[in-house]
């Protein structure tokens, strides 16, 4: 079993930054891709970024050129640095992490972009 705890999220007005964290821990398990998806209230879910084991990584058009998407492989935590945040990029972050022996999910951080 893995168990994810975020980290990161908060009030932040238009044009400034956040940092979230994801870290995994237990025992026995081997870890893949990590990603970040967010859900606002009335959209559907989006994949934000995501990282493979192998460092190939995906951003989704919207935040492209913003946000960046790193792991520590060492610590099992993945990271994603919101820059130029906008009142549109308001939403629950949810972390996700590929490992065997499934997929597992955090809890969710809230951010909220204040114009």
């Amino acid at each position: 079993q893995v168990h994810l705890v975020e980290s990161g999220g908060g009030l932040v007005q238009a044009g400034g930054s956040l940092k979230l964290s994801c870290a995994a821990s237990g025992s026995g398990f081997s870890i893949g891709t990590m990603a970040w998806y967010r859900k606002a209230p009335g959209k559907q879910s989006e994949l934000v970024a995501a990282i493979t084991s192998g460092g190939t990584i995906n951003y989704a058009d919207s935040v492209k050129g913003r946000f960046s998407i790193s792991r520590d492989n060492a610590k099992n935590t993945v990271y994603l640095q919101m820059n130029s945040l906008k009142p549109e990029d308001t939403a629950v972050y949810v972390c996700k992490v590929v490992a065997s022996p499934g997929s597992y999910w955090g809890q969710g951080t809230q951010v909220t972009v204040s114009s």
